[in-house]
């Protein structure tokens, strides 16, 4: 298992819709366990293969809370339909999410209450997850990295503007910026 460099927003990987995985190989069930290993470390609650470069539709969750076992999962070729989101003010502290991929920095961003993902899983078999609040958060924002969406895209103001000069002070928006989870 490896830790991956993940990569930072404005490489081109990022911005551009990834392809299907057409089989699940080896080399497939490797970069899965791979990413595992490189959410924990960030550390984070999803991971989507283009935030590790791989241009795949396919994204690694896990979230754990109140002590309870952890929610973990792979989804491979994914598809999510969601309830509408409701209009309205944002709530900076319940609605603030991150991103591996803009690090260190968090931002609220209205996101539906509940969704309902298909799929594959690691072994290829049909997956169908229906879910509510954070982890249905979770899910959008993976899925959303699958079409070349980053987080801060989604941005309404003053947060856009604020994200926009965090990334010129970091010197982010260019190609073949990455960093390494400790």
């Amino acid at each position: 298992m490896a830790i991956l460099p993940i990569r930072i927003w404005g490489d081109p990987v990022l911005h551009e819709p990834a392809q299907p995985v057409e089989t699940i190989t080896d080399d497939i069930r490797a970069l899965v366990h791979d990413m595992f290993d490189t959410m924990i470390a960030a550390p984070g609650v999803g991971l989507a293969a283009p935030q590790v470069g791989v241009p795949l539709q396919l994204y690694v969750y896990s979230y754990a809370r109140d002590g309870a076992p952890a929610w973990r999962g792979v989804v491979i070729n994914p598809e999510l339909w969601m309830i509408p989101t409701e209009i309205g003010e944002l709530h900076a502290e319940t609605e603030s999410e991150g991103c591996l991929s803009f690090p260190g920095v968090k931002y609220p961003i209205r996101r539906s209450h509940r969704v309902h993902v298909t799929g594959l899983d690691l072994d290829g078999n049909n997956v169908a997850i229906d879910i509510a609040g954070w982890r249905a958060r979770i899910m959008q924002h993976e899925f959303d990295h699958l079409n070349g969406i980053v987080y801060i895209n989604r941005l309404t103001e003053p947060y856009h503007s604020e994200a926009t000069r965090v990334a010129a002070r970091e010197g982010w928006g260019v190609p073949g910026l990455s960093w390494i989870p400790d």
